[in-house]
């Protein structure tokens, strides 16, 4: 009983808390919180209010003024480069007119090639293996014509210049001849130069160039092997100088000419003359040498005409007493 009790009074209460809606007319609309699409569609208006209307295309693009600024502003920063790419067109073609009319201009065409300083060089051969001609402008590269010079054999040095309007000199330094090697394996003849080096081909053993004249009145120095100068060149070329040594000092006195200086394999030297033909010998070279030719001084003077005639051989010493002849016999 009790229950129904608070039962009951809990049903008034929720009654008088609660309110029942007023009544409406007939026919009227119901109120706006009483629909239940109302917050929706107060939700999409507010969002169709924000969107933007679509515009035209043309509507999007720049302004004609605006253009036109932005034209002006780049035409300005342009300007200093438009102006110096211009002048350095102008300045690169005015050079290349120049550079044209100086290389194709009669006025500079060469009708002289001078060569100077040419003793074993033939100028009229050296000029045919040059590249240039007359007629060429002589405005023409010189390198190339340097470099056709020295690939002449006979040429140690040269200087090409231009003498304007119309010359080209080409100023020569030869190479001094100091003997001519003979490589007896191989029979071919060299031209070397004071230092030992060999400079030119003369061809081999009695063939001494074109002319006949490479190597004419040159002793000849002999013993050594191609071998030799391909295995160690600078031990070659020392036996070289140590031959031309000898023989310059050979001539340093009243003695015999010298025809050929013969290097063995240890390195001693043999002088052999001209004629009549005497095989000299004095060893080592240096100091030794110099001694053993004072022997042959003195064996020399002892000797008359007639025993000069049938000497053939001196074996000398390093004392000035020490010396043995060998005759030819009778």
């Amino acid at each position: 009983m009790d229950r129904s009790r608070r039962e009951a009074r809990g049903e008034a209460r929720r009654e008088t808390a609660t309110p029942a809606p007023p009544a409406r007319p007939s026919g009227s609309p119901p109120p706006r919180s009483a629909s239940p699409i109302a917050p929706t569609s107060r939700l999409i208006l507010r969002r169709a209010r924000n969107r933007r209307r679509p515009g035209s295309l043309w509507s999007r693009l720049p302004r004609p003024r605006a253009i036109a600024d932005a034209c002006g502003r780049a035409l300005r920063r342009a300007l200093p480069t438009a102006a110096a790419v211009a002048v350095l067109g102008a300045l690169g073609g005015a050079a290349w007119a120049g550079h044209r009319w100086i290389t194709h201009s009669p006025r500079f065409a060469i009708t002289e090639i001078a060569i100077r300083g040419a003793r074993h060089v033939d100028p009229e051969q050296l000029r045919a293996a040059l590249p240039i001609h007359a007629g060429d402008s002589v405005f023409t590269g010189l390198a190339d014509v340097a470099r056709a010079v020295r690939g002449n054999p006979w040429v140690a040095a040269a200087e090409v210049h231009r003498v304007l309007p119309h010359t080209i000199a080409i100023d020569l330094r030869e190479h001094a001849a100091a003997a001519v090697v003979d490589l007896g394996d191989t029979g071919e003849r060299y031209l070397v130069d004071a230092q030992g080096r060999p400079f030119k081909r003369v061809g081999p053993a009695g063939d001494e160039g074109d002319d006949g004249r490479d190597g004419h009145g040159l002793p000849i120095i002999t013993g050594l092997a191609r071998a030799a100068f391909t295995a160690d060149p600078a031990a070659a070329i020392a036996g070289v100088r140590d031959a031309l040594a000898a023989a310059s000092q050979w001539r340093s006195a009243q003695r015999p000419a010298i025809a050929e200086v013969h290097v063995d394999a240890h390195g001693a030297l043999t002088l052999h003359t001209q004629g009549p033909a005497i095989a000299i010998q004095l060893g080592a070279p240096g100091a030794e040498a110099g001694a053993r030719m004072q022997a042959f001084d003195a064996a020399w003077a002892g000797l008359g005409d007639a025993e000069r005639a049938r000497t053939r051989a001196i074996h000398t010493g390093t004392r000035p007493d020490h010396a043995t002849v060998a005759f030819a016999k009778d």
